[in-house]
């Protein structure tokens, strides 16, 4: 047994491509090596990926494939043997098989006597095996963008390939891929380290020699490091933190080899703009972190004049001075610009641009953005008068001006410079222009959430315009034919229905998905049903992705109704709160075998009786479970009624003694045809009464 290294090296991969690149080629590794039967299952391994390499470890590979016996089944004896002489059917078989025709062995089957043989395949060893196997493995990694570069030459990757290791033990392993043959040097840090070569020992001393080489291989390591470099930055001005990003982090930890920070800061004037415009520059263009002060704890941190940068190498103090003054001077240009732009942009009001959206399409088909917001702003309407008659209160005034102003900070500069911010400019362009507050806040918001772990618009006239905003997507796109396919979804649909139901399923608006779905179509009930079928496709998704749902439980929830987010949300909590008892799992049984028996009643024609026949009720145990049931029905009615599901599927558990007696003693398919159609109706009418918070059909019970 001997540990297995391989690393290639390549030119700098983009920072949002490594992290999956980087999984997969560990994963490719294993499996091969498991393929191969040159590791066990399980197999001990790590990964390491910098933005010049990907590398995986693995411990324990056999050096040799060990021997396969099979046995082979070759013809009929009667066929193979002729007067007691092997005919060629016979050789050609002793010959597939590698042994003599005096070796071959007779076996008898259902067919009758038939010639066999044990053939041994030699193991090849490690070495083989991974040369060639492993090209074939890094070409199969999927990379969004691949490239050609050397002319002539097949191989697409990533990035040109610049060196390669592959070790077995001490010793190394003859992969080719890329115009290169692998070996046991590495590189270090292009800068601090230069050209010169990491001559590797063994594949244990991997994350060891790159240390010394400027490079911290392992992924976890380098983030922590930059977080550690960033509290120790701040940390030399009293009162100063760095504000959390986790996305930030993760980028800057595939972007560098071997981070460091530093703290520099810019003029207080620059904070007379919008704390929104200034964190954008600071980091989706420059990778900075903000600064703020104040306490995490409390929540009231304020933007600070600095900023902390996180470089990929190390310098003396006057080394650090030059970058920081660097770092400043590029990000005192940016802050310029910003600052230009709004104050360009303030001489002509959101109002007046209103018209200037006639010039700015939306889609080919559906026409321009001023035609988009008059169609929002009619969508708002409808669903504002539906809201407030269920105590909703909505600033209707506010919601309309949000609806016609949301998208004219498209033809603003800022928005053309920073495309990040459209909708959030808009907002505080309005704020700066006297507008309401709250529709402000609804411009502000309108495009949220944008991820199931964005929060959703802060107010009831910004969640409105945000679902109107969406669902007038959805319905144009889908009346076009263009609705999502695969894994295709060009105009981000899904992300929009799922915005949607986010909404609905987190705030206090009430509106039903179907209602939605109507007031964006019109009277197009066919389009009208698609849409709603995909509401409840991004439902399914959202009960399990962010609410963290089983699957049977979500099926079996959306199987009564997909139509309230919140409600379905509910109830989808209250079964997988009970579902854990045994009544419950033994009724859910029962009511599964229920629905069976109706099904296959139904399919072979026979119906129930249209209600019980309480004077066809015979058994005292069938009296029994319809006496229960109809007690229970309406304590359930009214626990449903309260939206108390938990307390409602906790009393339909406590039918299971009538459940279980009943098909102990009673066999519902009874000859005579009165009392089987009253026994189909009873499991009907238990059936209807029970199953209004969930198909528990749906519900997959252990064993």
């Amino acid at each position: 047994m001997a540990d297995f290294l391989f690393e290639i090296g390549l030119e700098e991969v983009p920072a949002r491509m490594i992290a999956g690149a980087q999984a997969e080629l560990e994963q490719r590794v294993v499996k091969m090596l498991e393929r191969e039967r040159l590791v066990r299952l399980g197999a001990v391994a790590k990964s390491f990926a910098t933005p010049r390499r990907l590398a995986v470890w693995v411990e324990d590979v056999a050096e040799q494939q060990e021997d396969v016996a099979e046995e082979l089944v070759g013809p009929s004896v009667k066929v193979a043997y002729k007067d007691g002489v092997a005919t060629p059917a016979a050789v050609a078989f002793a010959k597939k098989a590698g042994v003599e025709v005096a070796a071959l062995k007779t076996i008898t089957n259902a067919k009758g006597e038939y010639l066999a043989a044990t053939s041994v395949k030699a193991g090849r060893g490690a070495a083989e095996v991974i040369a060639a196997e492993m090209p074939k493995e890094l070409a199969g990694i999927y990379w969004a963008k691949n490239m050609y570069w050397r002319a002539g030459r097949p191989e697409r990757f990533v990035r040109p390939v610049r060196w390669m290791v592959a070790m077995l033990g001490e010793k190394t392993v003859p992969v080719e891929f890329g115009g290169y043959v692998a070996g046991s040097v590495t590189y270090g840090h292009r800068v601090l380290f230069g050209d010169a070569a990491i001559g590797l020992k063994a594949p244990g001393k991997y994350e060891d020699a790159l240390l010394g080489g400027f490079v911290v291989a392992d992924v976890e390591a380098r983030r922590q490091r930059i977080r550690k470099a960033l509290d120790h930055v701040t940390r030399t001005v009293p009162g100063l933190r760095w504000r959390e990003d986790h996305e930030l982090v993760d980028k800057l930890t595939q972007l560098t080899e071997w981070p460091s920070a530093l703290l520099g800061g810019f003029e207080k004037e620059y904070l007379a703009l919008p704390e929104e415009v200034l964190v954008t520059v600071m980091r989706d263009h420059q990778n900075y972190f903000a600064v703020e002060t104040g306490s995490p704890k409390t929540g009231d941190g304020k933007l600070a004049p600095h900023f902390v940068a996180v470089l990929n190498t190390e310098a003396d103090e006057a080394g650090v001075a030059v970058i920081r003054h660097g770092n400043e001077r590029v990000l005192r240009a940016r802050f310029n610009d910003a600052r230009f732009f709004w104050e360009f942009d303030q001489r002509v009001p959101l109002r007046e641009r209103v018209k200037l959206l006639e010039n700015v399409t939306f889609q080919k088909d559906l026409g321009s953005y001023a035609a988009k917001a008059e169609r929002v702003r009619e969508l708002c309407k409808r669903l504002a008068s539906k809201v407030e008659g269920r105590g909703v209160a909505v600033d209707l005034n506010a919601l309309l001006d949000a609806a016609s102003l949301a998208k004219t900070d498209l033809t603003t500069e800022l928005v053309k410079e920073f495309t990040e911010l459209q909708g959030e400019v808009g907002g505080l362009y309005a704020r700066a222009q006297g507008i309401s507050p709250a529709a402000c806040d609804a411009i502000y918001d309108q495009y949220r959430p944008v991820s199931m772990e964005d929060r959703i618009p802060r107010t009831a006239e910004g969640q409105l315009l945000a679902i109107a905003d969406k669902a007038d997507t959805i319905a144009g796109m889908f009346g076009l034919g263009l609705e999502p396919t695969g894994s295709k979804d060009p105009f981000a649909l899904r992300r929009a229905a799922n915005g949607i139901v986010k909404i609905l399923g987190e705030s206090s608006v009430e509106l039903g998905l179907g209602e939605i779905s109507r007031a964006a179509v019109g009277g197009n009930e066919e389009l009208v049903r698609k849409i709603e079928v995909f509401f409840a496709e991004r439902l399914e998704f959202y009960l399990r992705e962010a609410k963290g749902q089983a699957y049977d439980v979500v099926k079996a929830v959306l199987a009564v109704g997909a139509d309230d987010v919140r409600d379905a949300s509910a109830r989808a909590e209250a079964v997988t709160a009970v579902r854990g008892s045994d009544d419950f799992a033994a009724v859910s049984s029962a009511f599964k075998r229920m629905k069976n028996i109706l099904t296959q009643a139904r399919e072979k024609g026979i119906s129930a009786a249209g209600g019980v026949n309480a004077s066809l009720l015979k058994e005292p145990t069938e009296k029994a479970l319809a006496e229960k049931s109809a007690e229970l029905a309406e304590k359930v009615k009214g626990l449903r009624g309260e939206k108390s599901y938990k307390a409602a599927l906790e009393e339909i558990a406590t039918l299971r003694p009538q459940v279980d007696a009943f098909f102990e003693a009673v066999m519902v398919m009874a000859p005579e045809e009165a009392v089987r159609a009253n026994r189909l109706a009873l499991l009907e009418k238990v059936l209807g009464d029970f199953s209004g918070i969930a198909e528990f059909s749906e519900i997959v019970i252990a064993g």
